[in-house]
C-alpha cells in the first residue's frame, strides 16, 4: 500500500507543537482590515491553538508532520 500524503494546504496552515496542539494564525488580518478597529486588529495577531475537537481531523490530514 503506497505512503499517505500530506495535505498541503494544511501544511502551510497550521504547525503542531511538541504536546500535540495544533497552531494557526488568526483570521481576518490578510486584506480589508481597515474596517476592523484597532483593538480587534491588535487581539488578532500572534498565533491561537486549535481547539481539541479540530485537532485529530488535523493530525491526520498532516499525516505526523507540521514542516
Amino acid at each position: 500500500m503506497p505512503k499517505m500524503k500530506t495535505h498541503k494546504g494544511t501544511k502551510k496552515r497550521f504547525r503542531l507543537t511538541a504536546n500535540g496542539h495544533v497552531k494557526h494564525r488568526q483570521c481576518g488580518t490578510s486584506h480589508l482590515a481597515t474596517r476592523l478597529s484597532s483593538k480587534r486588529t491588535r487581539n488578532l495577531r500572534g498565533t491561537r491553538v486549535l481547539a481539541e475537537v479540530d485537532e485529530v481531523m488535523l493530525t491526520k490530514a498532516l499525516c505526523g508532520y507540521s514542516y
